[in-house]
């Protein structure tokens, strides 16, 4: 991130001193946060993500409830319930617990590392689209992280527009 933060000052330094010889330069700003948020295929694969966990957080849905099933039933019958049968239900109740937190974790891990495959193809479209705006519009810098950017530099509109058009 310091890296970053050093190209992005050390570009700066440059465009500014351009603009002492005469030169106009054109910064733009783009608010990725906004077009993994807004743009038409950040919204398209986070739907296709939904759809394809679905079945899995279904299935820990019904373990989760259960578990909750067992633990309520447990709770009302543990004063009647024989030694044994007690046990062998909080064996039960032990087993789906870990099952659940066995499948929550599973689809924890497989959900990230899709969800980080799709905002990387998305990525790669958006900067796709950002250096062609930056070149039809003559830009000599655009940069995704600032602190403060003004409106007027912000180009975050046209690059969600530009996915939207593909």
């Amino acid at each position: 991130m310091d890296w970053r933060k050093a190209m992005v000052g050390a570009a700066l330094a440059m465009a500014f001193a351009g603009t002492a010889a005469g030169a106009e330069v054109r910064i733009g700003f783009v608010n990725t946060e906004r077009v993994f948020r807004e743009a038409a295929p950040a919204r398209r694969a986070q739907q296709k993500l939904e759809r394809e966990f679905s079945v899995r957080n279904a299935e820990l849905a019904k373990l989760e409830k259960q578990g909750r099933d067992l633990q309520a039933e447990l709770e009302k019958d543990s004063v009647t319930l024989p030694e044994a049968a007690r046990r062998e239900k909080e064996r039960n109740l032990a087993d789906v617990s870990r099952n659940f937190q066995r499948l929550q974790r599973e689809i924890r891990e497989d959900l990230n590392l899709r969800r980080n495959e799709e905002l990387a193809q998305v990525q790669e479209r958006a900067t796709r689209a950002i250096n062609q705006i930056a070149e039809a519009e003559k830009f000599d810098l655009v940069v995704q992280e600032a602190v403060f950017a003004s409106s007027r530099i912000d180009i975050t509109d046209k690059v969600i527009k530009a996915l939207a058009d593909k």
